[in-house]
C-alpha cells in the first residue's frame, strides 16, 4: 500500500468516466482528488501539486506530457503514473471495478530493479547489399550521412553517379557475424570498382574469401535474409526491392543508427546452475531449442548467451528448468512479488474470484484500449498484469498466480509471435501449466490462451462463463522458480498426490535397474544439481527427486543403460528427502575385512573375468578382486610373476662388514705413487 503522503490525482477523462467518484476511488490509498483534463486546461493543478509532495497521476495515455511538466520544473516527484481508465473504467462492468483499481493502485507503487545494459557504438559505417538499379540511389542518399560501402550483386550496365563519395565492389555474401557496430562479413567474388577509364565501370579482378566490417547493413537483395529472426537483429534493415516505399522507409532508419546505444541485458545467465553437459555427456538443451535469434551456443559444459544478439523475447528463460537463464524484464521474483501485491489489494478491497489477464506492453496493451475505446473493455474480475514479453513467462508465473488465489488465468499471445517463430517456448509453458491444473485436480481450462489482434476477440473470451473461485488458502510463492511452483502446487493439491507430465517436463524421477546397475556411481559424478547422490557409508545410490531436472546427464553416462528418465511431479514433503534407488551389502576384503566396495559388483567382476582372462587365469590371481586398494598392492608386488619384480634386495653392507672382511678385494684400496 502506498505512503498515504502521496497524492492521487485521478480525471474523469473529459466526463467519459460517468462512474461515481467516491466509489471509484474508494480504494486508493492517499489523498485523492478527481479532476477532468489534466493533460490539457488542468495542468496548471498537476503543477501544483507536484510542488508539495510524491503525485501518482491516474492516466498513461498522456505519461509523456506529465513527464516533460515535471522536468520543466525541474521536480522528482511525480512518482509515477498508472492506467486505471482503459483497464478499469472504460468497461461494461466499471461499476463494480473498485477492487480492481485498488489492484492497479497497489502496482503502481511496485516499481520493480533496472535491468542492466552495455554501451554501443556507432560510427555509420553502412554496406548497402543488392541490385545496382536499386542500391547505388539507396547508397548515394545514405552517403550524406554515413560511410557507405554498395556491394552489387550485378554489374551489367553499371552507371555511377558522377560525383559519388561511397565505394562500390560486387561480391556474393556467404556469411555474416557480429552485432550491430561490429558485423564481420565474409563474401565471395569481390572486386571493387576502378574509379578511372572511360565507358562501362571496370572492376579488378574477383576473389574469394574477401572480408569486411561495418556497423550496420542495409539488405536490399531480395535474397534470403542475412540473419536468424533478422526483423530483431539490431543495425540489420531488410526490405523488398520491388516495393521503393518499403526501401526508402529504410534511410531514415539507417541515419538514426549513429552514435552510443544502450543495448538491455535481457538475460541474467548464471553458469554454474547449468545442466548443459557434464564431461561430454549431452544435458539439457531447452534455451538453444528455442532461442529464435541464434544468441545462444554450446559452450563447454554450460552455454554461452550474446547479450548483443538477444533481442530479449525471454523464451531461454522460461524454459530453463534450473534459473540458470533469469529474464531481467521484471526479474522473476520481482514479478511475482508484484502479481502477487495487486492480488492482495483485490481482495483486501472486498474483490472475489480474481482472474489474471498477462499480456506485452507493446500489442497486448494496445489491444486493451481499443477494447476499452471502442469496445466493452475488460470485466470487472480480470486483472491486467503486463510484462515485457509474453514468452517471458514459466509455468512458475503461471501456476504462482494460482497459488495466490487466481480462479483463471488468461495470457494474450500477439500474431506476430507466431509470425516471428518464437511460439514454442509459451506453448511448451502453457502446456506443462495445463498439465500440472491437471495433476491437482483444478481443471486445465482455467488456464486459456488467447492468440488474436482483434480486441473483440480478446474480450469475448473475457466475458465467457469464467471458472468458479478456487478453494485454497493463498500462498506466497516465494524463492527460485521450482521453490515457488512446489509451493503453489501443495497448496492446490493439499492431499500430495504424485501425477505425471508431458514428456520432457523439467520435474520427474529417475528410474534403476537395479539388476543392471553395478553401483559405479558414474551418475553420481556427472548430476550437475547433486539430484543423485551417493552414501559414505555402504554402497547406495540415493535421489532426491524436488531436485532432479529431467536433464538426461545420468541416463546419457550409466556405462550399463541402467537409468531411465520418468516425466512427473511429487508434491509431497517426501520429495525432498532422498530415497534409495539401489543399494547392496559392502563387500569385505578377505585380508584386512574392511569394507570397499559392492559386494554384487565384486561378484560380477569375478564372474566375467575370472579364468577367462590372462589377468585373473588361477585362484591366486582372481583372489585379489576381493582386497581392497591397499592389500591388493601388496599382494601383486608378492606374486612370483609380478612384472615389476626386482628379484631379492641386497643385504646393507656396514663399516664393520667391510672392516673384517678378509679378501682384500672386498674393500678398494687407493694406491699411492712413491
Amino acid at each position: 500500500m502506498a505512503d498515504e503522503s502521496i497524492e492521487i490525482l485521478l480525471c474523469d477523462c473529459e466526463g467519459s468516466i460517468a462512474t461515481d467518484p467516491d466509489k471509484m476511488c474508494a480504494a486508493c490509498p492517499g489523498t485523492v482528488a478527481v479532476h477532468t483534463s489534466l493533460c490539457r486546461v488542468q495542468t496548471d493543478v498537476l503543477a501544483k501539486a507536484l510542488t508539495s509532495g510524491p503525485v501518482i497521476v491516474a492516466c498513461a495515455q498522456e505519461e509523456g506530457r506529465f513527464v516533460e511538466i515535471a522536468e520543466e520544473m525541474d521536480v522528482a516527484t511525480l512518482a509515477g503514473v498508472v492506467d486505471i481508465r482503459d483497464r478499469a473504467l472504460w468497461s461494461d462492468e466499471a461499476a463494480d471495478a473498485t477492487p480492481k483499481i485498488a489492484a492497479l493502485m497497489a502496482e503502481a507503487n511496485r516499481p520493480g530493479r533496472a535491468a542492466g545494459s552495455v554501451d554501443v557504438e556507432s560510427e555509420g559505417v553502412c554496406l548497402v547489399y543488392g541490385a545496382s538499379a536499386v542500391v547505388l540511389p539507396l547508397a548515394e542518399t545514405l552517403s550524406r550521412s554515413l560511410t557507405v560501402t554498395a556491394m552489387l550483386t550485378d554489374v551489367e550496365d553499371v552507371v555511377l553517379p558522377w560525383d559519388a563519395v561511397f565505394e562500390v565492389a560486387r561480391g556474393t555474401i556467404r556469411n555474416v557475424g557480429g552485432t550491430f557496430g561490429a558485423f564481420e562479413i565474409v563474401a565471395d567474388g569481390v572486386a571493387m570498382a576502378i574509379p578511372g577509364g572511360r565507358g562501362a565501370i571496370g572492376f579488378e579482378e574477383p576473389r574469394d574469401g574477401g572480408k569486411s566490417a561495418c556497423d550496420m547493413i542495409v539488405d536490399v537483395s531480395g535474397r534470403g535474409a542475412l540473419f536468424a529472426a533478422h526483423g530483431k537483429r539490431d543495425g540489420y534493415l531488410r526490405a523488398d526491392p520491388n516495393d521503393p516505399l518499403a526501401v526508402s522507409a529504410l534511410v531514415p532508419q539507417a541515419m538514426e543508427l549513429v552514435g552510443t546505444f544502450e543495448k538491455t541485458l535481457y538475460i541474467d545467465f548464471h553458469a554454474d546452475l547449468c545442466a548443459h553437459s557434464r564431461s561430454g555427456q549431452p544435458g539439457c538443451t531447452r534455451c538453444l531449442e528455442v532461442c529464435p535469434t541464434g544468441a545462444i551456443t554450446p559452450n563447454g559444459e554450460t552455454i554461452k548467451i550474446d547479450p548483443m544478439v538477444c533481442a530479449g523475447c525471454g523464451g531461454c528463460a522460461a524454459v530453463c528448468p534450473s534459473g540458470a537463464a533469469e529474464y531481467t524484464l521484471p526479474l522473476p521474483d520481482d514479478a511475482r512479488m508484484r502479481m502477487e501485491a495487486m492480488m492482495t489489494a483485490y481482495a483486501d478491497a472486498g474483490g472475489k474470484a480474481p482472474r489474471i489477464l498477462i499480456h506485452d506492453e507493446r500489442d497486448g496493451r494496445a489491444l486493451i484500449a481499443a477494447a476499452a475505446r471502442y469496445g466493452r473493455g475488460l470485466p470487472a474480475t480480470v486483472i491486467p498484469f503486463a510484462v515485457n514479453e509474453v514468452t517471458q513467462v514459466g509455468h512458475d508465473l503461471l501456476i504462482g498466480a494460482f497459488g495466490m488465489g487466481a480462479g483463471q488465468v488468461t495470457v494474450h499471445m500477439p500474431d506476430r509471435i507466431r509470425r516471428e517463430g518464437e511460439e514454442a517456448a509459451l506453448e511448451g509453458q502453457v502446456a506443462l501449466a495445463r498439465a500440472m491444473l491437471d495433476g491437482t485436480r483444478q481443471g486445465a481450462e482455467r488456464l486459456v490462451l488467447v492468440e488474436t489482434d482483434d480486441p473483440d476477440a480478446l474480450t469475448e473470451a473475457l466475458y465467457a462463463d469464467a471458472p468458479s473461485a478456487l478453494d485454497h488458502e493463498p500462498v506466497s510463492p516465494v524463492g527460485d522458480k521450482r521453490t515457488a511452483t512446489r509451493l503453489s502446487i501443495a497448496a492446490l493439491a493439499p492431499e500430495g498426490a504424485v501425477f505425471d507430465l508431458p514428456e520432457g517436463a523439467p520435474y520427474g524421477e529417475v528410474l534403476v535397474n537395479q539388476s543392471a546397475c553395478t553401483l559405479c556411481l558414474a551418475c553420481v559424478s556427472q548430476c550437475p544439481v547433486g539430484a543423485l547422490m551417493d552414501n559414505p557409508d555402504k554402497p547406495q545410490l540415493r535421489f532426491r527427486e524436488s531436485a532432479c531436472l529431467q536433464c538426461g546427464i545420468c541416463e546419457s553416462t550409466c556405462p550399463e543403460n541402467a537409468i531411465a528418465l520418468k516425466a512427473r511431479f511429487d508434491p509431497s514433503p517426501d520429495a525432498r528427502q532422498p530415497r534409495v534407488l539401489h543399494e547392496d551389502e559392502p563387500a569385505l576384503c578377505v585380508e584386512c575385512n574392511k569394507p570397499f566396495g559392492s559386494r554384487g559388483t565384486i561378484e560380477r567382476i569375478i564372474e566375467k573375468l575370472g579364468g577367462a582372462h590372462w589377468m585373473f587365469d588361477n585362484p591366486e590371481r582372481t583372489r585379489v578382486i576381493r582386497m581392497c586398494d591397499d592389500c591388493r598392492v601388496n599382494a601383486v608386488f608378492r606374486q612370483s610373476d609380478n612384472p615389476f619384480q626386482m628379484g631379492e634386495k641386497p643385504p646393507v653392507r656396514t663399516t664393520e662388514d667391510y672392516l673384517g672382511a678378509d679378501n682384500e678385494d672386498t674393500i678398494p684400496k687407493r694406491k699411492f705413487d712413491a
